[in-house]
């Protein structure tokens, strides 16, 4: 038994990576609870495993005590001394107690052990790899399906598709294959489990990533995403290349790049808007298709603002059930409030009167003045004699 032990030991460490040490340190604290299981738990005892040999030995430890109250876990002065002279009080002794017959409970308890490292092993190896592939995309096939979730095989594992991250009207069967955002990673007692998503907005990011090398490779970031998973989603991105328009790449030659993307989403509309520091300019890019007239920053919230349209361009602007104004919202953070102009006739006249003030009073000083040319000039003269006298 003792050769087998160490010969399995050597294979679990070279074919799965798990340390000797470890497991030996498991297997030691495994025979305790065995040893107390089948020959009583009131004991104190210690489990040695001999490495080189793979022998088994366990200890009773006992406590050096005056007057012996329990002699299970105590040994009186005078009995420790013949053992060794050099014992004191409060000191601990091992008496070696290990049971002919321990060897099978050994190897029992050594297999049960053995066979937990190696899932634990494997789950970990399982978590580890997993793990690095969180926020990131993956292909899987579709497995199965409940009422709550639909399970992916990414290969290794199956994942989980739950209702809120599957986009709505999306129907899967099995051996559909699909990409999937890893949105968690969790290493439970069960083992690894991975929940994915596929109306997460970062899993319209990584597919811009995979369609376009100018997105991958950086020289066109992504700056924000408003989506409606199944529906439309706004992207606005900007260039670090000024000789490079970051709408026309990732659009595409005849739009087959953005098709792709749309394709694997199902026909998910996409508009793809030109970010800009300027935020006037990106909320009225943000607003595309509709035609801007003006935007206005409400003075009292720094994020508010009311953007004007032409008549004809309201419904447009606004979108089928308020979408494209709120999806602009979404992108670029700002509150919009959408107005026709006919609407703001009489905000910009408010605003023409407020501009011209000064000018009105000016000429309202002149026209009210009673004084004539010639009286101006009869001033001027007499200011001019004044300062002749005084100078005499």
């Amino acid at each position: 038994m003792s050769k087998e032990m160490l010969n399995a030991l050597d294979a679990l460490e070279a074919e799965k990576g798990i340390s000797k040490e470890i497991v030996i340190e498991a297997l030691e604290a495994a025979l305790v609870s065995a040893y107390k299981r089948h020959y009583g738990q009131a004991q104190n005892v210690e489990v040695d495993f001999d490495n080189k040999k793979g022998n088994i030995h366990v200890y009773a430890v006992k406590e050096v005590t005056e007057e012996v109250m329990d002699s299970q876990l105590e040994v009186s002065l005078k009995e420790a001394m013949e053992v060794n002279k050099a014992y004191e009080l409060g000191d601990k002794i091992r008496f070696e107690v290990t049971p002919k017959d321990f060897g099978r409970i050994a190897a029992q308890t050594a297999k049960q052990v053995i066979l937990q490292r190696v899932r634990e092993a494997e789950r970990n190896i399982i978590y580890n790899e997993f793990s690095a592939y969180e926020n990131d995309i993956m292909q899987g096939i579709v497995e199965r399906q409940d009422r709550r979730y639909i399970y992916v095989n990414l290969g290794k594992i199956e994942a989980v598709l739950s209702k809120q991250d599957q986009m709505p009207n999306e129907f899967y069967q099995p051996h559909d294959r699909i990409k999937v955002y890893v949105s968690r990673v969790e290493n439970t007692s069960k083992g690894p489990q991975v929940f994915v998503s596929r109306s997460h907005p970062d899993l319209l990011k990584r597919l811009f990533e995979q369609e376009i090398p100018e997105v991958y490779d950086g020289i066109v970031e992504i700056v924000s995403i408003a989506r409606e998973a199944g529906d439309r989603s706004k992207v606005s991105v900007r260039s670090t290349d000024s000789n490079i328009d970051p709408v026309g790449t990732c659009v595409g030659p005849k739009g087959q790049r953005v098709q792709a993307i749309v394709n694997e989403l199902k026909g998910e509309n996409m508009d793809i808007v030109e970010w800009n520091e300027d935020p006037a300019i990106f909320i009225s890019n943000a607003l595309n298709p509709a035609q801007v007239v003006d935007v206005i920053f409400d003075p009292n919230n720094s994020k508010a603002c009311t953007v004007v349209v032409p008549d004809y361009q309201l419904s447009l602007a606004i979108g089928k059930r308020g979408q494209n104004a709120r999806l602009a919202a979404k992108l670029t953070g700002f509150k919009i409030d959408i107005k026709p102009e006919s609407e703001m006739e009489e905000y910009y006249a408010q605003q023409a009167q407020q501009e011209t003030p000064a000018e009105e009073e000016h000429d309202e000083a002149i026209v009210t003045s009673d004084m004539t040319a010639d009286d101006y000039e009869n001033v001027e003269f007499e200011e001019q004699v004044a300062e002749n006298e005084e100078q005499v």
